[in-house]
Formats: structure tokens, C-alpha cells, sequence
């Protein structure tokens, strides 16, 4: 038996689609299909960061065991509230927060993968409709922690996945997060990776 644990964000889980087509799900559903012996769990919260991952991932994976961990989370670690001189989680510290992240990863489970992170157009998202703090996630700044994971990924000899290079605006329903057609890429993108995992 093989245990994949998703840890991530509202992304993972797919905010605003239908159930079951979240690439996470898209990933469950084709994995277990496969062989029945393995068992794959999304773990994505709405909202979270690398900070709220620290805090949650050691209890989870005691409980679920993964053989297998998948790290997709960042953008929320991006975004920043009304200036950037106030962001959310800064650069140096979601560096610091991805590396314990990485050693817990590499204490809990025998493989890790971290699939990065994209942003759609900024006109919908500066600020994010309904804030009431005046969140502001830019793409620019996605891409910027996209190369802290990237690099961190590397450093630590953990596979990283890049997904901005297949999505574009259009794969983004609110330019946050992505829609039914950019879920299926993130998915066809990350199935590969994990299946030389196995």
C-alpha cells in the first residue's frame, strides 16, 4: 500500500468547480484507478500558507502515514495587504518556512514533490473582490516565490514541478484560481512526476 498525501491551499481542492475536478482529484481518481493499493489524500485548506502547513502538516501525517508527500502552496504567502510593504508571509521567511517544511517532509514520509505555483490576470485580484482587508495578490509576486520554491526544491534534491509555463490567463476563472480546463493541465502536468515516484 502506498499513501499520497496533497498538502496545499484552496487551489488544491479546486475553489468554485464542481467537486472531483480539482487536480488534486483529477490525481486521486487516476492514481487509484490505477492500482487500488494506493491511496491518495488532498489536504488542501482554503487559504493557507507555508506558516499554517507548519503548524498542520506533523499532525496530519502522523495520522495518514504518507509514503509520499506533495507540496503545492505559495500563493498565499505571496499576497500582501493593500501595499506590498505589508505581505502576508515575507520572501526571506516563506524561504525559511519551505525549508522546515522540506525536513519535515523528509522525516515523515521516503519522497517529496513540490509543484509550483501561477497566477492569472491581476484586474480581478488588486484587490481581491470581498476583502475586507484589502488582499492583493499580483502576478508578478507569484512568480517571484515560485522561483523561492523552485530554488529551495533544488537545493534540497526534491523534484520540482513548474506549472506556470502550461497555464495561462485564460486557465483562471478569477485570476486567482484556476478553472476546469487549467486544473486538467496542472494535472497532466504532475501525474508524470508522481507516477516515477511510485
Amino acid at each position: 500500500m502506498k499513501t499520497i498525501c496533497i498538502f496545499g491551499d484552496s487551489i488544491t481542492w479546486g475553489r468554485g468547480l464542481e467537486s472531483r475536478v480539482g487536480w488534486a482529484n483529477l490525481l486521486r481518481n487516476e492514481l487509484e484507478a490505477q492500482d487500488d493499493s494506493i491511496h491518495v489524500y488532498d489536504l488542501g485548506i482554503d487559504g493557507n500558507t507555508t506558516h499554517d502547513l507548519l503548524e498542520r502538516v506533523p499532525g496530519e501525517a502522523k495520522v495518514r502515514k504518507p509514503d509520499i508527500i506533495i507540496w503545492a502552496i505559495g500563493v498565499n504567502d505571496s499576497a500582501y495587504r493593500k501595499t506590498p510593504n505589508y505581505p502576508l508571509i515575507k520572501a526571506e521567511q516563506f524561504e525559511d518556512n519551505l525549508d522546515t517544511l522540506f525536513e519535515l517532509g523528509a522525516e515523515m514520509a521516503q519522497k517529496q514533490l513540490c509543484v509550483g505555483i501561477a497566477k492569472g490576470s491581476d484586474a480581478n485580484t488588486t484587490p481581491l473582490p470581498g476583502s475586507t482587508t484589502g488582499k492583493c495578490y499580483v502576478k508578478q509576486r507569484v512568480r517571484e516565490y515560485d522561483e523561492i520554491i523552485k530554488s529551495v526544491a533544488m537545493d534540497t534534491g526534491i523534484e520540482y514541478v513548474s506549472i506556470s509555463s502550461v497555464l495561462s490567463d485564460n486557465d483562471f476563472y478569477d485570476g486567482l484560481h484556476p478553472n476546469e480546463k487549467g486544473h486538467k493541465k496542472i494535472f497532466e502536468r504532475v501525474l508524470p512526476a508522481v507516477e516515477e515516484l511510485l
